[in-house]
């Protein structure tokens, strides 16, 4: 039975320290993201011993909880009413979505309980440890020589710290910023998209022919004004007044724009989509930073709207409709190409590569690219691929299972994160199981590039497989399913994909991932004294 919401939140707010220990709330597709003023008083045991817990992620400025679809849209209000309720003086001023930024207070000191922050004290090599090998947390409390889940959530943590650590460069800042721009426009991708592919299901069956027309301005209006949202957004998470963003990229779709010329070229509307918008938005905020940096006080309400406005607009006209327009036609040719040319091996590059592109916090860069095809040509042909990944880390967790039989406490993680990962939430996997073992990482990346591979194929041939919205994957990106076949064929070909990914992520994980483990000892763990070394050490025991 399913917990309630309200149950959720209120057992998760004294584990991350109270009303008093939050700064901000916000959440996207399935995660509810804090930011907090004491990392150290997460009881972090206690946040994974909940039922509607998938995992939790410490990532930069902010300490997310992985909820899941749906879960996290409801418990996320539950949440912000008990910090309401707490007084005044305690909790944030919640928001829907991050709209920048998190203070430089919520970078708190170590945790108590396994998340280590991004400036963690330097430790001194383990006896027996390789030189240049990471070093370990300590033992979880409780967890003893059978526990290989707690060990290797423990180890799970520290790879997630080490990752922040890494992340926190100027480039992959601004791309996460990038990603909060689009993130909150994933809600309203999806409906509209599933909406439309119910629609293109009813217009080829030729029935309820009275409905379709109404189903289809449904489903396209959002798209045809989301560039005022990007717009709206960018502002928002950069710093500038929101509603001057929705304005200047408001030009971008205004239909007037078909009576200018540039570079003897009319322009049209809608051209530069995205792009055109999400430049004109961030210019418009710089330029509103400027004007309030020397404009009176008592003119500024009427000079620096006026001039960003008009300075930003003009811009946008003469410049970045014509410029985003051309990168927005080259990038949907250019993905078209590749899969249709190149198709298997693009296929297998992204299947094998996305993974670890996540890791790098890369990935964000993505997110343009996908509202950019999705724009242009109703659906992304990339994400599918894209979602290879997941299937094969699901393949590589599914080996590990029955491969170590015996490990209650890894099968119980295991079986507890699967449902999340055949629906596309790959977090607990990740960093709760393949990670931490290290080959298994690996092997679920072959699962992922076989996966890929085999859509491309199919888009060599002719058939491509794309997605009308952004956000799920997994078993969830079947009602999203899009493509130049019928859905029928084009669902098969996903299915195809699917199941390759997890044959492959299967099997690589049982005959090459689990190689560098040690047999289990009689308690169900990994058994350290087969090789002579100390019992509970999980870097070593987690060393591949």
């Amino acid at each position: 039975m399913r917990t309630p919401d309200s149950t959720t939140a209120a057992a998760i707010l004294p584990l991350v320290g109270g009303p008093a220990n939050v700064l901000t709330v916000a959440h996207c597709m399935t995660r509810l993201r804090l930011g907090l003023r004491d990392r150290g008083l997460v009881d972090e045991e206690g946040l994974r011993a909940l039922p509607a817990v998938l995992g939790l992620v410490a990532d930069g400025g902010s300490y997310q909880i992985v909820l899941g679809p749906g879960t996290v849209a409801r418990v996320t209000p539950a949440f912000e009413s008990l910090l309401a309720a707490a007084g005044p003086g305690l909790g944030p001023a919640a928001t829907a979505e991050p709209s920048g930024p998190l203070p430089a207070s919520s970078t708190a000191p170590p945790a108590r309980h396994g998340v280590e922050p991004a400036a963690a004290a330097d430790r001194s090599f383990p006896p027996g440890a390789r030189p240049g090998a990471p070093t370990s947390p300590a033992v979880p409390p409780g967890a003893g020589p059978g526990d290989t889940a707690g060990l290797l959530g423990a180890r799970g943590a520290e790879l997630k710290a080490a990752r922040a650590r890494r992340n926190a460069t100027p480039l992959k800042l601004f791309l996460r910023r990038i990603a909060d721009v689009f993130v909150p426009l994933i809600p309203a991708l999806i409906g509209c998209g599933v909406i439309a592919g119910l629609n293109g299901v009813l217009v080829n069956l030729g029935v309820l022919t009275g409905l379709t027309p109404a189903l289809t301005a449904v489903a396209a209006g959002f798209m045809a004004l989301i560039a005022v949202f990007v717009g709206h957004n960018t502002a928002k998470v950069f710093g500038g007044t929101p509603v001057l963003g929705g304005a200047v990229a408001a030009v971008v779709v205004y239909a007037g724009v078909a009576k200018v010329t540039v570079l003897g070229v009319t322009l049209a509307p809608g051209q530069g989509g995205v792009l055109g918008a999400l430049a004109a938005a961030l210019l418009g905020t710089y330029v509103e930073k400027w004007c309030r940096s020397w404009v009176p006080p008592t003119l500024d309400v009427l000079v620096t709207p006026t001039l960003t406005v008009l300075l930003t607009g003009l811009v946008t006209l003469y410049a970045l409709m014509y410029t985003a327009g051309r990168l927005s036609a080259a990038i949907g040719t250019s993905a078209t190409w590749l899969l249709s040319t190149t198709g298997a091996f693009a296929g297998l590059v992204l299947g094998a590569l996305f993974l670890p592109l996540v890791m790098l916090g890369l990935h964000q860069a993505l997110i343009p690219v996908h509202a950019t095809l999705i724009e242009q040509q109703g659906y992304t042909v990339l994400l599918p691929v894209l979602a290879m990944a997941g299937a094969g880390q699901v393949g590589a967790a599914l080996a590990v299972y029955v491969r170590l039989r015996h490990d209650t406490s890894l099968r119980t993680t295991i079986r507890s994160a699967l449902p999340a990962g055949l629906l596309g939430v790959g977090e607990p996997l990740i960093y709760g199981v393949s990670l931490p073992l290290g080959r298994p990482f690996v092997t679920a990346c072959a699962g992922g590039a076989a996966g890929g591979a085999f859509i491309g194929f199919f888009s060599m041939l002719g058939d491509r497989v794309g997605s009308t919205a952004i956000g799920p994957s997994g078993l969830a990106l079947f009602p999203l399913l899009s493509g130049n076949r019928s859905l029928a064929v084009t669902a098969a070909i996903y299915a195809g994909g699917l199941l390759t990914g997890y044959a492959v992520g299967f099997a690589a994980t049982w005959f090459l991932g689990l190689g560098g483990l040690p047999p289990q000892g009689p308690d169900g763990g990994l058994d350290r004294a087969a090789d002579g070394a100390p019992p509970a050490r999980p870097a070593e025991q987690t060393a591949a």
